[in-house]
């Protein structure tokens, strides 16, 4: 058990009591001496046997006066001593309290927030908005003009013409439909990923690596639809199960999704970006030790090089089993301090300990039952219609893949708003966990005002374009929410965050 320091006050009345006893306390000053008139005074006290003669008015004046300093004196002398003596029982403890003294005054994040939402951020943060809006309907376009201009029935017949397997038929299809949807869309994606981030100091490439990147999709997409093959296999229930296709697609979801992102952080992510151990092997320790207090398996701790992409911050975990990884981006490493950081570990583990990708993958391909639905009915009916001028009367002809892909675009974008409150509930949930795991509601607050400033996010963004947008809480609400929530200070349990044995 520790001692517990006197107090003060005690110090005070002890050293006062002693500096009144005989002989105590230091020697007097000269100024504080009795005066001579009431030495003389002193030095007439009366013999025994004698009448006293009454002192002089001036001399008990003198005399009183003198008292009244020496009183003072013997004060000051004990909150000396006491002084001394808490600077040496307690020297950290005044050195705590000199710098609580000094410092600043709290600050007002809220404020803060809006103040770094500039006129420029707000432009940037506007047209990404439009964006938003635009590329849905960029897409719908495009698979329209496939269509109406009979472009799908042309590239069919090509394939059939070169070949007769079902599959090489796919495999020419779809390396033209990719090729010439790349060159169409190219514009909307070169104003949207180049041009604008440059525009705002986002972006740290060149015209030349960032075009190369953008093949990377074009080739992926290839491998995994065609030479997998994805698409003819999706193109098989179509054919034999002509009224309820769209039943088998939805469960095919499923596999599909578990198999995406096991291979995401092996396959895919490497081909953009080089991932290597945490430099910071100090760091590292502590984000292992937050790892190991969350309950989660932190297998592997990288670092992504995206400087050479954009100046964005930002870090997540993938993958599951063998290629479960915390990821962090070198430029959160360079723009977050320590505890910024441990706390976005928190809110990542909290992803994996919450099970948020299993959720996410469930629910992903119950809305896929809803979207294939939808498209099935949507389908029929405009083949109905146009189908004589698109070339094709049956769903399952390889040239109403644009089709396919107008009325997925279409449907996924009402049920938008839907998706994005279910992944805004999880990270709220991320949220939540990562601070009942560090209590790190200041560091959290700063991580997030980071994060929206360099992104240059709107921190305040309106309903409608919250709910077809944001997929994530808008700032200032994960920023009160992180000053606000702080169960363990208020004697209530966790919500979430569970320690495990």
């Amino acid at each position: 058990m520790l001692r517990q320091r006197p107090s003060r006050s005690a110090l005070l009345l002890a050293l006062l009591l002693l500096s009144l006893l005989p002989g105590a306390g230091s020697a007097l000053p000269a100024s504080a001496a009795p005066p001579d008139s009431a030495r003389a005074t002193l030095d007439a006290a009366p013999v025994p046997g004698r009448r006293p003669h009454a002192a002089p008015d001036s001399a008990r004046r003198a005399y009183r006066a003198w008292l009244r300093q020496l009183r003072a004196h013997v004060v000051a002398d004990s909150v000396a001593r006491v002084d001394s003596l808490a600077r040496a029982d307690s020297l950290p403890r005044a050195d705590s309290l000199a710098q609580t003294v000094a410092m600043p005054p709290p600050r007002d994040y809220v404020a803060e927030v809006r103040a770094n939402f500039t006129p420029q951020n707000r432009a940037y943060s506007t047209t990404r908005a439009a964006l938003g809006f635009i590329e849905p309907l960029y897409g719908i376009l495009l698979g329209l003009f496939f269509l109406f201009s009979g472009l799908s029935a042309w590239m069919r017949d090509l394939a059939q013409r070169l070949s007769r397997h079902s599959y090489v038929q796919v495999l020419v299809y779809l390396t033209l439909y990719l090729v010439l949807g790349f060159a169409l869309g190219f514009p909307l994606a070169y104003y949207r990923d180049f041009a604008l981030e440059h525009r705002y100091g986002l972006s740290a490439q060149g015209f030349v690596p960032w075009f190369l990147e953008q093949l990377i999709p074009v080739l992926v997409s290839f491998g995994f639809l065609g030479v997998v093959p994805l698409v003819k296999l999706a193109y098989a229930p179509v054919r034999r199960f002509p009224g309820h296709w769209w039943l088998v697609l939805g469960l095919g979801t499923l596999p599909v999704i578990v198999a995406g992102a096991f291979l995401q952080p092996l396959v895919v992510e490497p081909l953009t970006n080089r991932f290597t151990p945490l430099q910071d092997k100090r760091l590292e320790a502590r984000i292992l030790e937050v790892a190991e207090r969350a309950g989660i398996p932190a297998r592997n701790v990288l670092q992504a090089d995206m400087s050479r992409q954009t100046r964005k911050i930002s870090a997540y975990v993938s993958g599951f089993g063998p290629s479960q990884r915390i990821v962090l981006w070198d430029t959160t490493l360079k723009g977050m301090t320590t505890d910024e950081i441990l706390f976005v570990v928190g809110h990542e583990a909290g992803h994996y300990r919450l099970h948020h990708m299993w959720w996410g993958i469930l629910f992903i391909t119950g809305v896929s039952f809803l979207l294939f639905g939808l498209s099935a009915g949507f389908m029929r009916w405009a083949v109905g219609r146009w189908g004589g001028r698109w070339g094709f009367s049956e769903l399952h002809d390889i040239a109403s893949m644009p089709l396919f892909i107008v009325a997925l675009t279409l449907f996924s974008f009402v049920a938008q708003p839907g998706m994005n409150a279910f992944s805004r509930r999880l990270e709220r949930d991320a949220d939540t966990f990562g601070l009942e795991l560090t209590h790190a509601n200041d560091a959290a607050a700063r991580a997030f005002m980071k994060l929206g400033s360099q992104n240059r996010s709107n921190p305040e963004p309106s309903p409608f374009v919250e709910s077809f947008e944001y997929d994530h809480p808008p700032l200032i609400e994960r920023v009160r929410f992180a000053l606000s929530y702080h169960p363990w200070t208020e004697g209530r349990p966790n919500r979430l965050y569970v320690p495990k044995d």
